[in-house]
């Protein structure tokens, strides 16, 4: 019941609707506990009355205070510092930094679902900031950028939450690689947001052939932690590794991206 209940709170909020109204011949405790975390997730939404009966949750956030291009940019900030701490917290076995890694991924979620929001609001017809100076074509290239981001910022989660895991400090030669691949792949991330911010064609590309070179970087890793299990930790950290892995495929998806959508303002 629960899950249905987030379900149908966030198609509302997708949908536009400036007033969700939900009733009951008694809303239980959990319930109302369920719908107060959700405003929390979500970006605008207040709840504005509340009964044993009926809670009234209103759309408060102003569609002309948010652009959808710096909310993307703001996802990157986050998914960015996401990474680099995540990789600090296993290196450190700083419980408290992973923690605060973990938390932030409820910042990304919720510009992630504010992007969402704008993207569908556009297409039936409504004004939005920037409007006129952002076509639909990149409106619609941001929010496929948003995507890969938010995936992003869950790997970064996912790395943060290793920490938990590890009972003794990652061998210096294996951390040392895990932090060049790391640099690696979100230096990739980095610049393919700048390619699509910058309409660069040319840094899209290298970003891509970049991806490609990791490939040997990540097998050598892969067989360091198959040969030295010191820290008893080979499967949490072959998570980690396949995470770092796949941040940089989402870098290059990006890139594919800024290409696509520098073309269409040539076209």
């Amino acid at each position: 019941m629960g899950d249905a209940l987030i379900r149908d709170i966030i198609a509302a909020y997708l949908a536009g609707s400036d007033i969700i109204e939900m009733k009951a011949d008694r809303i239980l405790a959990e319930q109302k506990k369920i719908i107060r975390n959700m405003c929390y997730k979500l970006i605008g939404p207040e709840i504005i009355e509340e009964t044993a009966r009926k809670v009234v949750i209103q759309d408060l956030l102003n569609p002309d205070e948010i652009s959808i291009k710096k909310s993307v940019r703001r996802m990157y900030l986050i998914s960015n510092s996401m990474h680099i701490d995540a990789i600090r917290a296993i290196k450190n076995l700083d419980k408290d930094l992973a923690m605060d890694v973990d938390q932030r991924d409820d910042d990304v979620d919720r510009l992630f679902l504010l992007i969402s929001k704008q993207f569908r609001s556009i297409l039936r017809g409504a004004r939005l900031p920037d409007a006129s100076e952002t076509s639909i074509d990149e409106y619609h290239d941001l929010r496929m950028v948003a995507g890969p981001l938010e995936r992003i910022a869950d790997h970064a989660r996912k790395i943060a939450r290793i920490t938990m895991f590890l009972k003794a400090p990652i061998p210096e030669d294996i951390m040392n690689m895990i932090e060049v691949t790391s640099e690696a792949s979100r230096q990739i991330v980095e610049d393919s947001i700048d390619a699509l911010y910058n309409s660069d064609v040319e840094l899209a590309n290298k970003v891509i052939d970049n991806v490609a070179k990791l490939s040997p970087m990540f097998d050598k890793l892969n067989e360091s932690l198959l040969n030295n299990d010191s820290c008893g930790s080979v499967v949490a950290l072959g998570t980690v590794v396949d995470s770092i892995d796949r941040t940089g495929d989402y870098g290059s998806n990006i890139a594919e991206i800024a290409i696509n959508s520098a073309m269409s303002r040539i076209a």
